[in-house]
């Protein structure tokens, strides 16, 4: 476990010892900011009776934005690494494969936890300019949205990380994650309405991976424990499968 412990602290300081780091933080928090404050003053102007989160996180800027940070956040984990030559060290030293996978997941996800963080400051200052009103106090939804999105975020960061151990090169992997979370975000909701399919079963099955529609009901403070277990399913899959690819390569450079 120490071992886990030191390669997290170093992926840590790898992350945050780069400009980056701070420009993806500074980047996000902004957009966050002009998307909660263009969508509120289209609320003044048409007065609707839905809550703040439903339209700040249920649009497609946000979740562009959202699946493009994860491809920044993780497209040097294992890429950088190869093109340096500085995992034939990871490979040699006296670490276990799972250590340093997860070491790297865990790196990129408390930084995405980080970059979250700020924009929890929008509804803290909509709550205070309203003077309380409803669409502002729903502590528990969004917290919940936040869960998702952590989820959602943890999920992201695991295909990215996965990407970057397949090539060499930092953009590459950023584009293989982009490619595959924008798929993700929209072929539920694009077959749906393309099929027009009507069968209340085949719905139920669009919904239940549809990452949009679970958006829309943690928004409104449902929490379902079956979308929180195939986001962690998931993430273990793309786990286990960059163990599987950083393990192989590892054999063959030996």
């Amino acid at each position: 476990m120490r071992t886990f412990f030191v390669q997290l602290v170093r992926e840590l300081r790898s992350i945050f010892h780069t400009p980056v780091a701070y420009v993806v933080i500074a980047f996000f928090a902004g957009l966050m900011g002009f998307n909660f404050q263009m969508f509120v003053s289209l609320l003044n102007k048409q007065p609707a009776e839905v809550m703040i989160l439903d339209v700040v996180f249920y649009n497609g800027l946000f979740i562009f934005v959202f699946a493009f940070i994860a491809a920044l956040i993780t497209m040097r984990s294992f890429a950088e690494e190869f093109r340096l030559g500085t995992v034939e060290m990871l490979m040699t030293a006296p670490v276990k494969d799972w250590h340093v996978v997860l070491a790297k997941f865990f790196g990129a996800s408390i930084f995405f936890a980080i970059l979250l963080m700020p924009t929890a400051a929008c509804f803290w200052v909509f709550d205070i300019v309203t003077h309380g009103a409803p669409a502002a106090r729903s502590v528990g939804a969004i917290a919940s949205a936040y869960i998702l999105l952590l989820m959602l975020g943890m999920l992201f960061i695991s295909i990215g990380v996965f990407a970057s151990s397949l090539v060499r090169d930092q953009v590459n992997a950023a584009v293989i994650t982009l490619a595959v979370t924008i798929l993700y975000l929209f072929i539920p909701m694009a077959a749906e309405r393309l099929l027009n399919i009507t069968d209340p079963r085949v719905k139920e099955v669009y919904e239940f991976f549809d990452p949009l529609q679970h958006i829309v009901d943690f928004s409104k403070g449902v929490v379902d424990t079956r979308r929180i277990v195939w986001y962690l399913s998931a993430t273990g899959l793309f786990v286990f499968l960059t163990h599987h690819i950083f393990h192989s390569r590892k054999l063959k450079a030996s």
